[in-house]
């Protein structure tokens, strides 16, 4: 595909994207459809759609409207690339630009849904401009070392012998960021033999603060593909147990815990009761995702004020049915990707004013400034 025919193309996936279809799908659904594209080609489209949704109000704005053709003319502006010598109407290249398109101009604007500016800005303070320029941008590529099988070192050297490149993040002992070589992950030796994890530092970061070393038994409550669990199994030695109340996103942790050389159990809701106390409950509960938008920025325009309400009674449900599977002096954490305060310390406080059994012992946040996804974590002990 030339650089035009994949600029049409992404304009031609992005209208049902506009319309509410979800990205993924339609990114998915034209890679199987569409077997002359390369892997390179794919990877352009996808950079395209993502790259467009990420700017979609300063692309709007540059390109003169809201549909697909009008966000591939505004970001070709933002990017510094003329859009005429894209939209030539050659061969598959899109029609070239009327005179109305050719008058447009760069126009930044706050790649956020309006109504969630005002949380931004409360929960950010004077970082909130810095934070939502570092949303426009894609977000780094950043693995852990399985530091049950490995070093960070050693790892490193691993990937470099297969041609990916990484550098020490300074979030985690245990973060590398990939700088070279990002697509060969998956089919590296080195990831296959579980040496390494594709993860976030600032997760990896927030497992760091967890008492590993005075745990037995852990429990990882809303699991999710179980990534976090094995993060804390390469940090800590004892019986780890995942349960999600959607028991089909666990089925990829068998394979991945064996990858990783870890023993985990998997555990249905009503099995929960047989196998408490635990030593540690994690509960990295639904939330807004708001601090992962660089990465699913599709999501920044599905979110509503109605669903936000929602995810945060569910939160505080889940950490309410959570603490019952404690043991005595045992530890429950609390963890979202979320860069909102009422997602993050407002919700610990909230628990602890209706739960007198509970103290603080910490809680941490990081957002893109930090290097890393938006995050939040507050570890909690039984008094």
């Amino acid at each position: 595909m030339t650089p035009a025919a994949r600029v049409q193309t992404a304009i031609e996936l992005l209208d049902p994207i506009l319309a509410g279809e979800p990205a993924e799908r339609v990114l998915t659904q034209w890679a199987r459809a569409s077997r002359f594209a390369g892997s390179k080609d794919r990877a352009a489209v996808r950079d395209h759609v993502y790259d467009a949704l990420r700017q979609r109000n300063s692309a709007a704005a540059s390109g003169g409207g809201e549909n697909g053709r009008a966000l591939m003319i505004g970001l070709l502006r933002l990017q510094g690339i003329d859009p005429e010598s894209i939209f030539s109407g050659e061969g598959y290249a899109p029609s070239a630009l009327s005179s109305e398109e050719m008058k447009g101009a760069v126009s930044k604007a706050i790649d956020l849904p309006e109504w969630i500016v005002p949380e931004f800005k409360s929960s950010l303070g004077s970082d909130f401009e810095a934070v939502e320029a570092a949303l426009k941008d894609r977000a780094p590529v950043i693995l852990r070392a399985n530091l049950r099988k490995t070093t960070r070192a050693k790892a490193t050297e691993a990937l470099s012998g297969e041609g990916i490149l990484t550098k020490s993040h300074t979030a985690s002992e245990s973060a590398l960021e990939v700088t070279q070589g990002a697509r060969q992950i998956r089919n590296s030796k080195t990831y296959r033999d579980g040496l390494v994890e594709l993860q976030d530092a600032a997760s990896q970061a927030a497992i760091d603060l967890l008492p590993m070393d005075e745990v037995i038994r852990t429990l990882d409550y809303c699991a999710g593909g179980g990534g976090k669990l094995l993060a804390m199994a390469g940090r800590g030695k004892g019986a780890f147990f995942a349960h999600d109340a959607i028991e089909s996103r666990l089925r990829d942790l068998p394979e991945r815990a064996k990858r990783a050389g870890v023993k985990a159990r998997v555990l249905k809701s009503a099995d929960l009761t047989k196998q408490d106390p635990f030593d540690l409950v994690f509960c990295d509960v639904p939330c807004s995702g708001t601090g992962t938008w660089r990465r699913d920025p599709d999501a920044k325009w599905k979110l509503t004020r109605e669903s936000l309400d929602k995810t945060l009674s569910l939160q505080l449900k889940i950490l309410t049915e959570a603490q019952n599977f404690v043991s005595k002096d045992g530890y429950l954490s609390y963890a979202t990707c979320s860069l909102l305060n009422c997602e993050n310390r407002n919700q610990i406080d909230r628990f602890l004013k209706q739960s007198g059994e509970w103290n603080l012992i910490d809680d941490h946040s990081w957002t893109p400034l930090d290097g890393c996804d938006g995050f939040y974590t507050a570890l909690l002990k039984r008094c």
